[in-house]
């Protein structure tokens, strides 16, 4: 069984900056992608970004791209999210989640199979 905790939510300033982290269980991180997606109230879970295996690879939602960075630490099995000029639209719960492949690129919420609960990001105008 794999755990992802996420941390690093709250409250914000529009143009403020937040990182968000997610911790994994287990001895097989590096093997896997990760991706990180959002959902605000009344919206479907939408993509955000997401790293292959080794961190040498992202990808990013055109709403936060040049914005929004991903990179992993495997030796802490720990995948981040850092957030630069946030903006009100980005306020949703944010979810970290693991892929079923190692490369990444992956868009689509049901090509993951491990899930965090969840961390909520406001932004304020």
């Amino acid at each position: 069984q794999v755990h992802l905790v996420e941390s690093g939510g709250g409250l914000v300033q529009a143009g403020g900056s937040l990182r968000l982290s997610c911790a994994a269980s287990g001895r097989t991180f590096s093997n896997y992608a990760m991706g990180w997606f959002r959902q605000a109230p009344g919206k479907e879970r939408v993509f955000v970004a997401a790293i292959n295996w080794s961190g040498g690879s992202t990808y990013y939602a055109d709403s936060v791209k040049g914005r929004f960075t991903i990179s992993r630490d495997n030796a802490k099995n720990t995948v981040y999210l850092q957030m630069n000029s946030l903006k009100p639209e980005d306020t949703a719960l944010y979810y970290c989640a693991r892929n079923k492949n190692a490369q990444g690129g992956e868009r689509v919420a049901g090509t993951y199979d491990y899930w965090g609960q969840g961390t909520q990001v406001t932004v304020s105008s």
